[in-house]
């Protein structure tokens, strides 16, 4: 289970904004070949809060681009993501 083929958005507030708010899915942010944090829930405000410092690992890591899935099924999705890429600041999954 792979992001879909999707030219990476820059991680930058004025690319979240534009996002249409209400949209529910997965996320993933990264930089330079580094997956930092995979995430679930509204896209646009989970990235916006990341964005402004949320979570001090994502944050200290720096990422720059982001990817993501609109998608009903984003427990299970989010569960095989950080599976399959192993992000530094996700906890394990089960």
């Amino acid at each position: 289970m792979s992001f879909p083929n999707q030219t990476p958005k820059l991680f930058t507030k004025r690319n979240i904004e534009a996002i249409t708010p209400g949209q529910s899915g997965c996320y993933g942010l990264y930089r330079t070949e580094r997956w930092i944090y995979i995430g679930k829930g509204d896209i646009r405000q989970r990235l916006l809060d990341h964005f402004n410092g949320d979570n001090e690992c994502i944050t200290s890591q720096q990422p720059t681009h982001w990817v993501d899935v609109v998608t009903p099924n984003m427990d299970s999705m989010e569960k095989l993501l950080i599976r399959e890429y192993n992000p530094v600041c996700n906890k394990r999954v089960g």
